[in-house]
């Protein structure tokens, strides 16, 4: 799948949501008593909250606020796989 279409599919009032949740999974992922199983179901909650508060709330707000985790998720995966793959092909 393509950037330019989950870029179509979040609201672009959402990508300052994307961000925080790129920085509240960082934070997570360096706090030594939270479990890394659990980083991805507290972005995705608190991405709907976002969401909800700055969209209102509905039925198309909870979805948005999935896309936006899903995509701060994913985001963060793609720049972590693709450095260590780097890091691979260099040695």
């Amino acid at each position: 799948m393509e950037w330019g279409i989950i870029f179509q599919l979040i609201d672009p009032r959402l990508f300052m949501v994307v961000a925080a949740c790129w920085v509240i999974g960082y934070v997570l992922k360096q706090t030594p008593r939270v479990p890394n199983w659990s980083i991805v179901y507290v972005v995705i909650i608190v991405s709907i909250l976002l969401t909800v508060e700055l969209i209102g709330w509905s039925v198309e707000s909870v979805i948005q606020g999935i896309l936006a985790g899903a995509f701060a998720v994913f985001g963060h995966q793609a720049v972590k796989q693709t450095a260590e793959a780097i890091t691979r092909l260099r040695k």
